[in-house]
C-alpha cells in the first residue's frame, strides 16, 4: 500500500470527508503523504503552517482524528516509534523544566505580543478557560464566572494576602483586590506579562514580580492560586512545585490549582506543540497530580469542566480572525504565523473536545480544614 492509500485509509476510517466543497481534509501538496508518515504530528502541523493542506472545519477534523486515536496509528511507522521511544527516553532523564529552561515558553509564547492577546482574550485578560455555566452565552461573560467561582473556592476574607503564581496579564489579580478587598502578590516569569500587569494594576492593592516560584522569598499566603501555570511546572517538578506552594501557605490556608489534564500518564507534549506553542510543557494526568500531592496536601475538591474549553478556544478564535486585518498591518505576524495560531487553537479545541483533555479545578488545603470543605460549582 502507498503512503497515500494508507494515509487516507486511515482518514476515512475515521470518518473524515475528503471529497467536496465541506471537505474536512484538503490536501495541496501530493508530498504530505510521506511528511506526516515520516514526521508524524510535528510535520502535519508544519505542513498546514506551509500551507500543504487545509480544512473546511480543522477543529471538527482534529475531534475525529483524536477519537480515532490516529496518531497511535500514524506512529506504528518504524522510524516514528524509535522517535518517540527516544523523545520519552530523555523526557524521564532529563529536566527540561529547570529554572534555565522555565523562562523558555514565557520568551517564546507570552512573550509574542501584548497587542494579539488583548486583542483575542476578554477585558480581563484571562488565557485560560472560562466557565461557560447554565445561561453564560458569551467569552466575556464566562470568564468573569471562572473569577467569580475562584474567589468563592478561595473563602476570600477582606485583608487577606493572596499569592497568584503565573498572574498572566494580572486580571486575576486585579478581580481579587477589587472585588474582595485582598493583597495580591502576583508572580510572573514573562516580562510582556509583567509589565503590562504593573501597569493595568497600578493604585489596586496588588504587586507584581518577575521571578520563578522556585525562587520567590515571603512571608506565608493565606491563600495561593495558579491558573494555566502548572502545565509549564513539568512532571520531574511536581511535588517540589507542590511542596514549595506548602511552604509558602499559611497552616489553615487554601491552595487552588486551575489547570489542564488529560485522560492517561504521558511523558512528553505533542510535538508540534512543544515546537511551536507551550515548549518544555506537560499536561499532568489525574495520576501524576495526586502522587505528587500525596503527603503534601489534603485535597479538598476536584471539578472538571474540560467541555468549557473548547467554547473558549473557539471563542479566541473568532477573535482572533476578526482582529487578523488589523494585527497583520503591524508586520510583527505574518501569514505563517496566522496559519500557525489558527492551527493552534482549532487543534486544541479538537482535543477538548474529544475530552482526550480536560480543565481541572482542585482545592488543596494543608491538613484539612477544620471545619470542611463545600464544594462550589
Amino acid at each position: 500500500m502507498s503512503k497515500k492509500d494508507l494515509l487516507l485509509k486511515l482518514i476515512n476510517d475515521a470518518g473524515i470527508s475528503t471529497e467536496g466543497d465541506a471537505a474536512e481534509f484538503v490536501v495541496h501538496n501530493e508530498h504530505l503523504y510521506g511528511r506526516i508518515l515520516a514526521e508524524g504530528t510535528l510535520g502535519a502541523g508544519e505542513a498546514y503552517m506551509d500551507g500543504w493542506w487545509g480544512s473546511s472545519s480543522l477543529d471538527g477534523l482534529m475531534t475525529k482524528l483524536i477519537r480515532a486515536r490516529i496518531d497511535q496509528k500514524v506512529r506504528q511507522q518504524p522510524f516514528l516509534a524509535a522517535q518517540f521511544a527516544l523523545q520519552v527516553f530523555w523526557s524521564r532523564v532529563f529536566n527540561k523544566q529547570s529554572i534555565a529552561r522555565s523562562r523558555i515558553v514565557g520568551e517564546q509564547h507570552y512573550d509574542v505580543g501584548n497587542d494579539l492577546y488583548e486583542r483575542m482574550l476578554d477585558p480581563w485578560m484571562q488565557y485560560t478557560s472560562g466557565y461557560w455555566k447554565e445561561g453564560v452565552t458569551t467569552l466575556n461573560e464566562s470568564q468573569e464566572a471562572k473569577l467569580a467561582l475562584i474567589a468563592q473556592k478561595l473563602c476570600l476574607k477582606p485583608g487577606m494576602r493572596v499569592l497568584d503564581v503565573g498572574c498572566g496579564w494580572g486580571g486575576l489579580a486585579k478581580y481579587l483586590a477589587q472585588e474582595h478587598g485582598v493583597n495580591v502578590t502576583g508572580i510572573t516569569i514573562s516580562k510582556e506579562q509583567a509589565s503590562y500587569a504593573k501597569k493595568w494594576t497600578e493604585g489596586d492593592s496588588v504587586s507584581i514580580e518577575i521571578v520563578d516560584y522556585r525562587e520567590l522569598k515571603s512571608q506565608p499566603f493565606d491563600r495561593i492560586v495558579s491558573v494555566g501555570m502548572f502545565e509549564h511546572v513539568g512532571y520531574k517538578n511536581y511535588k517540589s512545585f507542590l511542596g514549595r506552594i506548602s511552604s509558602l501557605m499559611a497552616d489553615d490556608g487554601i491552595f487552588l490549582l486551575d489547570c489542564i489534564g488529560t485522560d492517561e500518564t504521558r511523558y512528553t507534549m505533542e510535538a508540534w506543540i512543544d515546537k511551536y506553542i507551550f515548549p518544555n510543557s506537560l499536561i499532568p494526568s489525574v495520576s501524576l497530580l495526586s502522587n505528587a500531592a500525596e503527603g503534601i496536601f489534603v485535597m479538598e475538591d476536584w471539578h472538571t469542566f474540560g467541555v468549557s474549553y473548547d467554547k473558549t478556544l473557539m471563542a479566541w478564535y473568532e477573535n482572533f480572525k476578526k482582529a487578523w486585518p488589523e494585527l497583520s498591518r503591524s508586520k510583527k505576524y505574518d501569514e505563517r504565523f496566522y496559519r500557525m495560531w489558527e492551527y493552534y487553537l482549532l487543534i486544541c479545541a479538537g482535543f477538548f473536545r474529544s475530552r482526550q483533555m480536560n480543565q481541572w479545578q482542585v482545592v488543596f488545603s494543608k491538613r484539612g480544614l477544620a471545619d470542611g470543605y463545600t464544594s462550589i460549582r
